[in-house]
């Protein structure tokens, strides 16, 4: 029978769906140690886009109010053409509610501060620039020895610790995430009188060119072309190499491109699938977020997925129930099959414009996005 002690939880990793996690824990009187490998705890990258089920967790941790004043929430999507001509305005599905905008854009930076206060102020225990790796565990705990020779004893163990999760690999799951065939080149830059929403251009120099305000004065632009080998452009290229293939794009990139002068603001990445089958746990190390799933950002959901992951396992390390097999596969399940359904959308948008194929979009992603309405 499973022990009445206060429980103590390790959450690795603290990236969006490892922080929030933590804040949700720490609510419930929760113990919870957080560490992060990254001595600056990854306050780092351009712009977030939140959709409004990613909102709605975000309001459960107690943070929507900084968010909303530090970000730039729209409800209308735009296509345009390379000329910068508009062609049509949509409105975007609240998945949210009524009460939360459809989408918001943020500069990652600043979103990762706010979670970073709330992590603090929660009482949490948290080690940066500290490694872990998994020594035994039992049925009823998980030791863990840090990089300083340290050592603690878990309840549960949270692997929250990204795309390419160490902690995945270690405890036997074998899951690898995959590229796609495309990447995308992002940057922070100036907004341009007039951005209101989010504005995407299908064609031209690249398969998308697109951009997304992220507050008042900022937007992140992206740029989403074929993968090539990442060694064939050196770093302190990238602001040229994103000029160059901004050059094919007009309206407001035009002043987006004069912008993009400096390298170490632009990122280059890969696009990747990962979906982990079977089970996200082993014994009482459980998987959320990258870790667990990844998709390419098309439908720009990974977020709001990552996000409904720690809430989703908050309710049920909360509700009472005993930390087991049976709650960690309640846990999986209650989330599989909505994950899939993102993750494997995300990956056809793609595919499409990799085979040069016209595909459904909006009769692919309109029911996804009614789905998401309803609570995780």
């Amino acid at each position: 029978m499973e022990s009445k002690k206060a429980k103590k939880v390790l959450v690795i990793g603290g990236g969006t769906s490892g922080n929030v996690l933590t804040v949700l824990l720490r609510r419930a009187g929760i113990d919870v140690d957080l560490v992060e490998i990254k001595p600056d705890w990854n306050v780092r990258g351009s712009g977030i886009t939140l959709q409004g089920n990613a909102l709605r967790v975000l309001r459960e941790a107690g943070v929507w109010d900084e968010v909303r004043e530090h970000g730039f929430g729209y409800d209308t999507l735009g296509m345009t053409a390379p000329d910068g001509t508009v062609l049509h305005v949509g409105e975007v599905v609240r998945t949210g509610g009524d009460d939360l905008p459809a989408t918001l854009g943020m500069q990652r930076p600043v979103l990762q501060r706010i979670l970073i206060d709330a992590v603090r102020a929660s009482g949490a225990h948290v080690r940066l620039g500290t490694g872990t790796e998994i020594v035994t565990q039992d049925d009823t705990s998980v030791t863990v020895r840090f990089s300083d020779g340290t050592e603690g004893r878990y309840d549960l163990v949270v692997a929250a610790d990204g795309l390419n999760s160490t902690t995945r690999a270690a405890i036997g799951i074998d899951d690898k995430p995959e590229p796609t065939g495309m990447a995308i080149w992002r940057t922070p830059a100036p907004r341009p009188a007039g951005v209101d929403r989010s504005d995407l251009t299908f064609g031209g120099p690249c398969f998308i060119a697109g951009y997304t305000p992220t507050s008042e004065n900022t937007i992140y632009a992206i740029l989403v072309e074929r993968s090539r080998d990442r060694a064939t452009i050196p770093p302190e290229t990238y602001a040229r190499e994103m000029r160059r293939l901004a050059e094919g794009y007009g309206g407001v990139w035009e002043e987006i491109r004069e912008s993009i002068t400096d390298p170490a603001q632009v990122n280059y990445t890969w696009f990747d699938r990962l979906l982990v089958t079977g089970s996200w746990h082993r014994g009482r190390v459980v998987l959320v977020g990258d870790a667990a799933h990844c998709c390419p950002p098309t439908m720009a959901l990974g977020a709001a997925m990552a996000l409904e992951d720690a809430w989703v396992l908050a309710q049920l390390l909360t509700e009472g129930s005993p930390w087991d097999t049976q709650t960690l596969t309640r846990y999986y399940e209650r989330r599989i099959d909505r994950v899939r359904m993102v993750v494997d959308a995300s990956v056809q948008i793609g595919q499409w414009q990799l085979d040069g194929v016209r595909g459904d979009v909006p009769g692919l992603t309109g029911p996804i996005m009614a789905a998401l309405k309803e609570l995780p």
